[in-house]
């Protein structure tokens, strides 16, 4: 993923999610489908979501075809690439110490599969092969604890 793309992954506002979640569903769709999907969801105005677009395609996250009298929109990053972007840019920032426990309150708290579940205590069962007892604090140069 190009740097550009990652550091507009980190922009997206929660109203632009949400038109992404819709543009990623339908796979593509033209401005006017986009607006009633989105005000069957929210109360926005056609300009309010009108705005959200044209920011997102300045952002890059969607691309635009003018077809006729119409504009056709569709994601240039899948929704996985954005999802897993905006995970790990959240856990860039977090203290490294403290990331195992945001992993395990994450899991008590998301709906998963039993598939899911599986695939999880695979990667956790390979991940053990190799993790340290304990991993240092990062928040202070030379620190090796956390309050």
């Amino acid at each position: 993923m190009s740097e550009a793309v990652q550091n507009s992954i980190e922009e997206i506002t929660p109203s632009e999610w949400e038109l992404m979640r819709i543009v990623w569903t339908k796979g593509q769709l033209y401005s006017r489908e986009l607006i009633d999907l989105m005000q069957a969801k929210r109360s926005w105005s056609d300009s309010t979501i009108k705005t959200l677009l044209r920011r997102l395609v300045k952002k890059g996250l969607l691309q635009t075809e003018k077809q006729d009298r119409r504009f056709l929109y569709t994601a240039t990053i899948s929704e996985t690439e954005a999802m897993n972007g905006s995970a790990e840019q959240l856990f860039d920032h977090l203290c490294a110490m403290k990331k195992g426990e945001t992993l395990l309150n994450l899991i008590q708290h998301v709906e998963l599969t039993q598939t899911d579940i599986q695939k999880l205590q695979a990667a956790l069962t390979e991940k053990a092969k190799t993790a340290p007892t304990e991993v240092a604090c990062d928040c202070l140069p030379n620190s090796a604890k956390c309050d």
